[in-house]
Parts: C-alpha cells; structure tokens; sequence
C-alpha cells in the first residue's frame, strides 16, 4: 500500500514547514504498518490554475503530480491556516483533482478516485483548524475519496499572532496522539477498501 501526502505550505524547499513536520506524525504510523510514503512540497513545482488532469502549459508539473497522487491508496494534505483558511497552494490542488470527477478506472465506470481515502493535517498560530478540515474533507469527498472518522489532527497556538513552530509548544502531545488515531484509521479503512471495493455508481 501507498500514501501520497501533499504538503501545501507556501515555503519553498529547504525551508523548514510545519505542516509537513506534523504529517510526518501520521506518515511514521503509516511507514510503521509497512506503506509506503511519498511527500510532494507542492510549492517547489509549478502547477497551473486550472481544473483539468492535462498540462496547461509547457512547465506545468501537474500531470506528474497527479500520477503519485493516483499511484496511492492513501492521500493526507498537510496544509496551514492562513486568515482561518486553507492556504491559497492546497486550493489549487483542489481544483485541479476536480478532474477526477469525470475520471474512471479501465472499467469507465468507477470514477477514480473511489476506493482510495483521505485524511488531512493542519497547522497555524491561530484558530481555524476545523474549518479548513471540514472544506478539505467536504472537497475530496466530492471528488470521490473516502473519509473515515477522526481522518484529521492540527495544533494551532491560540488566539493572537506569535510563532507557530508546533515542535517547540508544550501542547504538542495532543497532535502527535491525534495523529497517530488519524494514521491507524486511514490505514483502517484503505484495507477495508481493498477488500470490499465501492462499486460504480448505479446507472454508470
């Protein structure tokens, strides 16, 4: 089994993210139960505005991109908050995955992206952590993605500006349990997935 995570922070390599240091939390738990794991910094590629699967420009990256998102079973976005919403580079992706919903399996029934599931890790200095899992979670299951319960962890420092490295917070603890509940149910449920598949909707 495979899990893609997606981490949508604005910083370019090398510089350190949180949101990616926070789903490694939940990609450990997965490496631990023998996935393997792929980790795509959005912001070191150029991906165009658009909402198809097909390149819109000569450098646009995204087909490649969207080859490792579909080479997965398991795929967890890892995006900070930014004015209480999820940052400008996860909604990109977002819509460009819009395409799924007219993909399908070799079968051209089963749209693509089912069987698959979907988790999300959030990161910012102030609130609004469960809005940006709920938009996250309510796009990709349009798209088609599995989303079990408690598919999510976040740490956020609280009301007001500051520094937002989670690492060095005393309440750190409460996201790194979160996220390993969030690793066991992804897991959970892409091998109940794997087992007994969602069909194709009726009528297709």
């Amino acid at each position: 089994m495979r899990a893609t995570c997606l981490v949508c922070t604005l910083k370019r390599s090398p510089q350190q993210s949180n949101s990616e240091a926070l789903a490694q939390v939940v990609l450990g738990e997965l490496r631990a139960e023998g996935v393997d794991t792929d980790v795509i910094r959005l912001a070191d590629h150029q991906i165009d505005f658009g909402v198809v699967s097909e390149a819109i420009s000569d450098g646009d990256e995204w087909p490649a991109i969207r080859g490792r998102i579909l080479a997965s079973e398991i795929l967890v976005m890892a995006i900070p908050t930014w004015l209480g919403q999820p940052s400008s580079v996860s909604k990109i992706a977002i819509e460009r995955m819009d395409a799924f919903l007219s993909e399908t399996y070799d079968d051209a029934k089963t749209p693509i992206a089912y069987n698959r599931v979907a988790g999300v890790v959030v990161v910012g200095n102030e609130d609004g952590a469960h809005h940006v899992i709920a938009e996250t979670n309510g796009a990709l299951g349009d798209i088609g993605y599995s989303v079990p319960g408690q598919n999510w962890t976040y740490w956020n420092k609280g009301p007001g500006p500051g520094e937002e490295e989670w690492l060095t917070t005393d309440e750190r603890e409460w996201s790194i349990s979160t996220g390993k509940a969030c690793a066991s149910n992804l897991l959970a449920m892409a091998r109940a997935l794997q087992a007994s598949p969602i069909p194709a909707p009726p009528g297709n």
